[in-house]
């Protein structure tokens, strides 16, 4: 596969969970600087040279779209967001097919820190090489958003509860592993805590 059949890469923001360890209400709401979390992970896709870009939602779905509003994004709807992340993966994928994208960023709603030369520097390693999949790694651990190409997206749709794509990761023979200067790769917000220290470790930075 040459690059020019690599360019429409689409991202998929999964913002459908119910935010059960969070402890006051909908993590994906909490606000950074005045903006709410998920808005700030759909502006660094939004801004991105991503072809396209759907957040699949469900917990919260209205408060939550209205907290995108106004972006450049289409929206599918997981009726099933309580059975894991894996609903959310498969709704993402079902949308990448239908829009015959050639691989799909997964973003998680609740990684506000990644910065964009690290969406791009993804990005740009799966256009110009052979990987299927693409990992960031910090520190030499790796992290969040991947970009899995489409040959792995029935593999995808059948994963079931919350591990996501880790088996994929684990077990793909052309998986590129992006070492890239961006913590917030590891960073997922869970606790009010986690959002304190995470704000204050990039203004640090």
């Amino acid at each position: 596969m040459n690059s020019q059949h690599r360019s429409r890469v689409g991202g998929v923001i999964l913002a459908a969970g119910r935010s059960a360890r969070y402890e006051s209400g909908n993590k994906l709401l909490a606000t950074i600087d005045g903006e709410a979390v998920v808005r700030q992970v759909a502006e660094t896709a939004c801004e991105s040279s991503l072809s396209d870009v759907v957040a699949v939602l469900g917990y919260e779905n209205v408060a939550v779209a209205e907290a995108l509003d106004g972006l450049s994004l289409s929206f599918r709807h997981n009726d099933d967001y309580a059975a894991g992340q894996s609903t959310s993966v498969r709704h993402g994928v079902e949308f990448a097919h239908s829009a015959d994208w050639d691989a799909t960023l997964f973003l998680l709603g609740d990684m506000p820190f990644v910065r964009a030369e690290t969406v791009e520097e993804l990005l740009e390693t799966y256009r110009t090489g052979t990987a299927t999949i693409v990992v960031p790694e910090y520190e030499a651990t790796r992290g969040n958003p991947v970009l899995f190409d489409r040959c792995h997206f029935d593999a995808l749709a059948s994963v079931s509860g919350d591990r996501g794509g880790r088996e994929i990761i684990e077990t793909a023979e052309k998986t590129a592993f992006v070492e890239v200067g961006d913590p917030g790769v590891h960073w997922d917000i869970d606790t009010e805590a986690n959002l304190a220290e995470f704000a204050d470790r990039r203004d640090g930075l």
